[in-house]
């Protein structure tokens, strides 16, 4: 167990590991940011950072020394620097939670094995087999790179017009997976959190908007029925109990209209801090990346109750310049994540506006 003046190493210095940081200072532990990019936001937060490749195994053996600990703000980490570090200190989730992650046909079968439905789904490695398992599954379906994808990148919608030869040729040639399309009636996620000592705590179910295949706002509660919250509570933590997962996790699930056997279909899980978990921040004693920093301590797990209602809003690109309007709202709680660069598409904030509680 870590005693407050302990350091936690974070690999990856972008507005998650700015937050989990700032989160780690108002427990009295410090954070140590390991990034290779000069303007990684997270280093205005901390008092240490190293500013270096990930291969880069001479900076990483002395971050290791420095640091009590290692957890990470983002799942595509290269694997050697993961083994090089655990070979030395904690790394915290483990490297096979990384392994399953970072390829989505690991992902998709690891799902199954444990009795979690998902989208029928086939590994594609040419066009051939892209026409194949389109004639199969069927049209219209989503063509996806196994790994380095996120927030819509490597990723195309096939319709039954698509070309496919044109499509496997735009997506590059690489390792891919071909996923039915799931007819749903929400897109929602759990935020479950684990401790070494398989403590569990899962925060209420939210429901998720994306626009332009980013995430767009964040609805707490989800409209759901309460047998629906408990089963997405349960496919949590199942997940991190399969896992022996230590931290916070998020599971991004599809709600099917009423009819179909299964209701909740497992999307994809996210072995960190989550970006539908940011109305943790305003809405709860303890937020997810508090959570996540007393998971990775080993302290014990803060309380998830839920004290308002909230709609997070994530600030996309020049969404940020109208800060003014922004801070001055009542109910409002703004976030700037303090990048130098705006940009489209590139999260520059996000905004939580709470309300009183519901029953829901």
């Amino acid at each position: 167990m870590l005693q407050p003046g302990d350091t936690i190493g974070i690999l990856g210095g972008g507005q998650l590991g700015r937050m989990m940081a700032l989160a780690a200072a108002k427990l009295g532990l410090h954070c140590h940011v390991f990034c290779p990019d000069p303007h990684s936001p997270a280093f205005a937060v901390t008092a240490y950072s190293t500013c270096a490749n990930y291969e880069d195994y001479n900076a990483l053996e002395q971050f290791a020394e420095q640091v009590a600990c290692v957890t990470y703000e983002f799942e595509n980490i290269p694997a050697p620097t993961v083994e090089f570090l655990r070979g030395r200190i904690p790394v915290l989730p483990g490297d096979q939670v990384l392994k399953t992650s970072q390829d989505r046909l690991t992902e998709k079968t690891f799902f199954q094995s444990i009795g979690i439905p998902t989208a029928g789904f086939a590994e594609i490695n040419s066009a051939e087999e892209l026409k194949s398992a389109a004639q199969t599954l069927g049209l219209p379906a989503l063509v996806k790179t196994r790994r380095f994808g996120y927030d819509g990148k490597g990723q195309i919608f096939l319709k039954p017009e698509t070309d496919l030869d044109s499509a496997w040729e735009t997506l590059g040639d690489l390792p891919a997976i071909l996923e039915a399309y799931v007819p749903f009636e929400r897109e929602i996620s759990v935020i479950t959190a684990r401790n070494a000592q398989g403590q569990t705590a899962t925060y209420d179910i939210a429901e998720n908007v994306h626009r332009n295949q980013i995430l767009h706002t964040t609805t707490i509660p989800a409209a759901i029925s309460a047998e629906i919250a408990q089963e997405a509570r349960r496919i949590g933590e199942t997940v991190a109990n399969a896992l022996e997962y230590v931290g916070v996790l998020a599971v991004e699930l599809f709600l099917l209209p009423e009819g179909y056997a299964q209701r909740l279909v497992a999307n994809e899980m996210a072995p960190r801090v989550h970006n539908s978990g940011h109305w943790t921040e305003s809405a709860c004693t303890v937020s997810q990346f508090e959570q996540h920093i007393r998971a990775v301590a080993g302290w014990p797990l803060g309380d998830t109750t839920r004290h308002s209602d909230c709609v997070m809003t994530n600030l996309i690109g020049q969404d940020i310049a109208d800060w003014p309007n922004l801070t001055a709202e009542p109910g409002g709680a703004f976030h700037s994540y303090g990048k130098a660069e705006i940009r489209d598409g590139r999260k520059m904030g996000h905004i939580n506006r709470i309300s009183p509680k519901t029953n829901a």
